[in-house]
């Protein structure tokens, strides 16, 4: 923003000054010429007066040459002076005398002998300088005595106006660096609450507790934008504090009458005719299904409310873990559970991010498997292309939990995601948030969930996640490194 105020003060500071000197600067090249063709005219009536005084008296020869060789010293050019019939009577210009039979034929010497005065800017033939002409007739009681001719070289003028356009020039540039320093610091005192701005929406944007922004200086503007920016942060912190004592006391409130009365149902069984067992045994599975609901709904109010910053996570290590910890459950509804994890480095994740994904989809797809199947736990290291390197892309991970299920159709994979869908036909006790929770995580984590049909004709569940390693170079075109499948798999472990 401080940039862009100076160029905004700078551009229009040029502006006025380019609508004000240029003008100026015409205008006074202009009255420059003016006052030099005015001042030689007066120098030639002055040596013609002189010149009609010395010829009146008969002391042209004497006079005559040394007025007009200190009147050229004066005005920097040539004085010429011919009599009636234009025969040469002084000079200052030595090639003067050499062309003394073709002077009465110059159109402004011809003229003066008509009794003309004459101004003209012409180029000489000799050098190609370029000289200002003005010739007067010699007067003395209206009779035609002879003429008067000077010649000035325009340079003299050339250079008077541009030392004008000079000092034009370096004032301007004052002017602009006067206005640089007072517009930067204009703009520092403008910016700098807005910058105190952006620091406080950057903290509250990144999940941590904005600190109010107090203005004293700047703008009112933005000092009423601070004022309005520290009420909404007050007023989103107290509904976050709201939000979080909300769903403690939730989980407490809920959770607690859940367990007493899946215990009650428990301890009815003994005393429940064999014709109400089933309604009893549906109780019990209905309350177990609301527990899960329970904590699945406080798991995404918690991730909703605490946006927590991704950091660098094992997955290998996670997967190993939470594979050993669902071993035995697998093993109880005899569906093998086998794990490829190979050398695939840490990935960026939410705290407790990867065990949360990998456990809903692992009890999804054990609950969708049949005996006798298998259910595999998998992760591919993925890599940009050496193209991609100079665009900083990173290096991605995913893990594919597949089972051999009865799968979705696209419309139903489509659908997945959405909070409390199930899909039809879907075993009993689901609560239609794993899936939903699953695409969270990965979001927050800044990756991506995905589901896709399984060669096996069940599903497969695709979870991306960025890796935490700078990007490698590699000679593909942006696709899993090569052997990275094959030779990075642990033994498949079975149920």
């Amino acid at each position: 923003m401080t940039r862009r105020l100076l160029l905004s003060y700078l551009s229009l500071a040029a502006l006025v000054l380019a609508c004000l000197e240029i003008p100026l600067g015409f205008v006074y090249s202009r009255s420059e010429r003016e006052r030099v063709v005015s001042a030689a005219k007066d120098e030639a009536e002055s040596v013609a007066a002189y010149a009609s005084l010395s010829l009146s008296t008969g002391r042209a020869e004497r006079d005559l040459p040394r007025r007009v060789v200190r009147c050229a010293e004066r005005i920097g050019g040539q004085v010429v002076i011919v009599d009636a019939s234009g025969a040469l009577l002084a000079t200052s210009h030595p090639r003067a005398s050499v062309m003394s039979s073709n002077l009465a034929s110059r159109p402004g010497i011809a003229a003066a002998l008509r009794g003309t005065s004459t101004v003209d800017v012409r180029t000489s033939t000799i050098g190609g300088v370029e000289y200002l002409s003005v010739a007067g007739p010699v007067m003395r009681d209206a009779r035609l005595q002879g003429a008067v001719w000077l010649t000035l070289p325009t340079r003299t003028v050339h250079e008077r106006v541009h030392h004008v356009w000079l000092l034009l020039a370096l004032g301007g540039l004052g002017v602009l660096t006067a206005v640089a320093v007072v517009g930067f610091a204009i703009a520092c005192w403008a910016g700098r609450p807005i910058r105190e701005l952006e620091r406080a929406t950057h903290e509250l944007a990144e999940g941590g507790r904005a600190r109010p922004v107090t203005m004293t200086k700047g703008p009112p503007e933005v000092r009423r934008l601070a004022a309005a920016f520290n009420r909404t942060a007050a007023r989103l912190a107290h509904l976050l504090a709201a939000q979080r004592a909300f769903a403690g006391e939730a989980s407490h409130q809920l959770k607690t009458p859940l367990a007493a009365l899946r215990l009650r149902l428990e301890n009815l069984e003994p005393n429940v005719s064999d014709r109400g067992i089933g309604s009893l045994t549906a109780a019990v599975t209905e309350t177990d299904r609301l527990a899960r609901m329970v904590e699945g709904l406080l798991a995404m109010a918690r991730l909703e409310e605490d946006s927590a910053t991704p950091a660098p996570v094992d997955v290998g290590a996670v997967c190993a873990e939470r594979h050993r910890t669902w071993l035995p459950l697998f093993g109880q509804q005899r569906v093998a559970l086998v794990l490829f994890a190979g050398s695939v480095g840490p990935v960026l994740a939410v705290p407790g991010g990867v065990e949360q994904i990998v456990d809903n989809l692992l009890s999804n797809a054990l609950r969708a498997s049949p005996p006798d199947s298998t259910v595999a736990i998998e992760l591919r290291l993925h890599v940009p292309a050496r193209r991609a390197l100079r665009d900083a892309r990173p290096a991605w991970v995913d893990l594919h939990i597949t089972d051999e299920g009865p799968g979705m159709t696209s419309e139903q994979r489509a659908r997945a995601f959405d909070r409390f869908w199930r899909a039809p036909g879907a075993p009993k006790g689901g609560t239609g948030l794993g899936l939903s929770l699953v695409h969270r995580l990965a979001h927050a984590s800044g990756g991506e969930a995905s589901l896709h049909a399984s060669a096996a004709g069940g599903l497969d569940a695709v979870v991306r996640l960025p890796s935490a390693e700078p990007p490698r170079e590699t000679h593909g075109p942006g696709v899993e490194r090569p052997g990275q499948r094959r030779r990075g798999r642990v033994p498949a472990l079975r149920a």
